[in-house]
């Protein structure tokens, strides 16, 4: 039997809660080669991290479910009200975390401390997103493997951000568009913008590269990196927009695909264009074929973003605690301590605001998008 990815999107008993749990999980792990002062293996023979492959299954996902989430509620205003209410409550909370836990360990009086640029920064950056994140806090984590930086994993929020604005304009210039142009219906638009974004990914990794940022650097580039966000999210969200085309049964096809990536690791620049291409359709499977116990997951809740929040912060304060720890002692450690504040995050700030945004016109609610 034959099943469109339409089949399996009118209801929300899927993996992503578990995929995007392990997705934070290995941007944890990712972090904790870094942050001990250690290249990642992985970094080497493909210049990519497991954070880096994370991150793109976080813009996939994304892309793919805030794309059902505008078109169940066809209101700008309710989206907009549904993706501030799943962003900012939990992260308002992570910057006080970061700010308190600065104050403690600043040289600087708390009067100074507060008074000072950069802690206004880091507020005002992260609270609001479209200008940037915020990453360093006066005299804080000065003397680490990784210095100054307070919390680099929001450097992709505002990516984020940015993401559904400019999805929210392109529904809503295609749907005028198409009103008098006829040939500009939604599936092309999106096929074409995500192709494009595609291929304009992969000649991208083949240009020069741009000179290596400081490891004190606020952010990676902006540009490469917008290109990136960019071509993910619209991959998933065109997947979404055909999903009445694209068929997920046919599982030796995406086991081949599967072996096709794996063979291609002899080369990273093979390996790199293969991915790009096949990622999206790979990741669409793992969130729907598998069932049965797996499915159990989505009991325990959505803790991904919390883990991804925190996990950073949590990772420095273990080297401020213990310099010269190994990875796999800040791996774990680190796992244990950012999963308690992720549980924290989602039963007593995430769960309610998620209750908030379903009364934000939830007529047919993915999960949790």
């Amino acid at each position: 039997m034959t099943h469109l990815l339409a089949d399996y999107t009118r209801h929300k008993d899927n993996n992503f809660n578990l995929i995007r749990f392990i997705a934070a999980s290995l941007v944890l792990f990712s972090h904790g080669f870094a942050l001990t002062g250690h290249a990642e293996p992985l970094s080497t023979s493909l210049h990519m991290t497991w954070g880096s492959i994370a991150v793109d299954i976080f813009f996939i996902t994304s892309g793919f479910l805030i794309t059902g989430s505008y078109l169940n509620r066809n209101h700008l205003l309710h989206f907009t009200a549904a993706r501030f209410l799943r962003i900012y409550p939990a992260l308002l909370a992570a910057i006080g975390f970061c700010i308190v836990t600065g104050a403690m360990l600043t040289p600087l009086s708390l009067p100074d401390y507060l008074a000072n640029g950069q802690t206004h920064e880091f507020i005002l950056k992260n609270m609001t997103l479209f200008s940037g994140a915020g990453f360093l806090l006066p005299g804080v984590f000065t003397d680490l493997p990784f210095p100054y930086v307070v919390n680099a994993s929001l450097w992709t929020l505002p990516y984020e951000v940015w993401m559904y604005a400019i999805l929210a304009l392109l529904m809503i210039m295609t749907t005028m568009l198409n009103r008098y142009i006829s040939f500009l219906s939604m599936k092309r638009v999106f096929l074409v913008v995500a192709s494009v974004a595609i291929m304009t990914h992969i000649v991208h990794h083949f240009l020069p590269a741009a000179p290596a940022a400081p490891a004190s650097s606020s952010a990676p580039p902006v540009i490469e990196n917008f290109i990136r966000m960019f071509s993910m999210f619209f991959a998933g969200a065109a997947l979404y927009i055909w999903r009445d085309k694209i068929y997920l049964s046919a599982t030796w096809l995406y086991g081949g695909l599967c072996v096709l990536l794996l063979c291609a690791f002899w080369q990273q620049d093979v390996f790199f264009v293969i991915y790009c291409l096949i990622l999206p359709l790979l990741l669409l499977m793992l969130a729907y074929l598998p069932n049965g116990r797996i499915r159990s997951f989505n009991r325990f809740g959505d803790y991904s973003y919390g883990i991804y929040i925190y996990a950073f912060p949590v990772q420095q304060l273990i080297a401020t605690w213990l310099p010269g720890v190994s990875v796999p002692v800040m791996a774990g450690l680190s796992f244990v301590l950012t999963l308690m504040l992720a549980m924290i995050s989602w039963h007593l700030i995430e769960k309610k605001a998620l209750r908030m945004k379903m009364n934000a016109q939830p007529a047919r609610p993915l999960q949790n998008t």
